[in-house]
């Protein structure tokens, strides 16, 4: 019988979703005496529902309150605004509604009426940071970027001059920080970092890092804060692997573009994936697609609802899918290569993966991930000149993936060497004894009490 009931509620949007949802399949085989429900709204349950799960986590509803996914990409502020203030009376609804109160509440950080939820009911809240540390401590310590007169700031003007005074923070150049912050419309920016603002009254914050990569700021942030701080990740589906091998083989009920990898030499293939939010323009996409088939380079790219048209584009050159199994498909070992628009969830799949990433950061925290991919860990390069308002040509896509994937060129070698050291730290942190691990057995003892 379950003692401990975790109640918990993602940001709406999937690089929320997922890792918040991987913690609680963590959390749920960990003990058949902690229960998850796992709270969304109708219209993210049909995007999960049918997502396998241990027996001990449940999936249940609020009412569509926000706006759609198509209108959360149009209008950002409408949403964050909708996320502040229409989803706190129909939470409180829902937990009046439970047979088995709340142990604790989850909730991701961007919700921050949840810990007056909590406060009001007397359950402890944990505060979920779906990014990186490094990144919440940026939100966080703000008000020094506004005393630094970098905030509002035009960046042609002071785009290089460098943040250097967040506690723990290696220092990063103004053009690198969460672009929410560069943004011509401040009105985003304010709204975001209000909704963090109740974070310092939550009981414990979870994070989806791995304590190794940003020990500094985690270190810096402890001494913020009276409250446990755990780091949790890598928060991916690492338990799907079988046998937690890393290089999977297809078998007979695998999809083509597992049959299709299986056929590729060993670290030829360049995985191409700009996320399930953002995308570049159709125009950078073209040219994109253009570089690549320029490139002789072998491509798996991931295109959502454009596989079709670009299936026609590639030709025979490479794979175009809707959809994949990105983990497991990183793990191939004939995926040397990954094209990526830097979100957290995919910087921290390639990590546990070892492959190194050709970066074109779109927006939010993707920026800051780019720079410590390219400059802090040496696991990546960036697509030279790219920036979300400039186009990349054809002719220089096609020449840095050729450098790129080139098995023989010296710098690639030398990115290798350190992409296997990053993924012995990465696998290191859920091995037993490990960072990741201890931090979530301390976590758990404390809401079982």
């Amino acid at each position: 019988m379950a003692t401990c009931h975790v109640v918990a509620m993602p940001y709406p949007g999937r690089g929320h979703v997922n890792p918040m949802m991987n913690l609680c399949k963590i959390l749920a085989s960990r003990s058949s005496h902690i229960l998850v429900t796992f709270v969304v709204t109708e219209e993210w349950l049909g995007f999960i529902g049918s997502e396998t799960k241990p027996d001990n986590v449940r999936f249940s509803t609020i009412p569509n309150v926000l706006p759609s996914e198509l209108v959360r990409a149009a209008d950002m502020v409408g949403f964050l605004e909708a996320v502040r203030t229409k989803m706190e009376e129909p939470f409180e609804r829902f937990l009046d509604r439970l047979e088995t109160p709340a142990t604790v509440i989850v909730a991701d950080t961007f919700f921050n009426w949840a810990v007056d939820v909590g406060s009001r009911r007397n359950i402890p809240v944990a505060s979920f940071w779906a990014m990186p540390a490094s990144v919440f401590s940026i939100f966080y310590h703000f008000d020094l970027v506004v005393q630094n007169g970098h905030f509002p700031v035009e960046l042609s003007e002071k785009g290089e001059e460098l943040v250097d005074y967040v506690p723990g923070l290696s220092p990063i150049r103004l053009a690198d920080i969460p672009t929410i912050f560069n943004m011509k419309d401040k009105r985003l920016s304010h709204k975001a970092l209000h909704l963090i603002s109740n974070v310092s009254k939550s009981q414990y914050l979870l994070l989806s890092s791995i304590l190794e990569l940003e020990s500094p700021v985690v270190d810096a942030l402890q001494l913020k804060f009276q409250f446990p701080i755990y780091s949790l990740g890598p928060l991916i589906p690492y338990f799907n692997l079988e046998h937690g091998n890393s290089h999977t083989t297809a078998c007979h009920d695998d999809p083509d573009y597992f049959k299709w990898l299986d056929s590729q030499p060993q670290n030829s293939v360049l995985y191409v994936s700009l996320g399930s939010f953002l995308s570049v323009s159709s125009t950078q996409m073209d040219e994109i697609v253009a570089g690549l088939l320029n490139s002789g380079v072998r491509c798996l790219m991931v295109a959502r609802d454009k596989a079709s048209t670009l299936k026609e584009a590639c030709g025979n050159a490479g794979m175009v899918v809707p959809w994949c199994d990105q983990l497991k498909v990183l793990c191939h070992s004939s995926v040397g290569g990954f094209l990526t628009h830097c979100g957290w969830n995919s910087t921290m799949e390639s990590i546990f993966a070892g492959v190194p990433m050709l970066t074109l950061p779109l927006m939010l925290d993707q920026a800051p991930n780019c720079k410590f991919i390219v400059e802090d860990w040496k696991i990546g390069w960036k697509l030279k000149n790219w920036e979300i308002e400039n186009l990349v040509p054809r002719e220089e896509i096609a020449d840095i993936a050729r450098a790129f994937m080139d098995l023989e060129n010296p710098k690639r070698k030398e990115m290798m060497k350190r992409s296997e050291k990053m993924k012995e730290i990465c696998r290191g942190a859920i091995q037993k004894g490990g960072s990741s691990e201890s931090n979530l057995d301390a976590f758990i003892k404390n809401i079982s009490k």
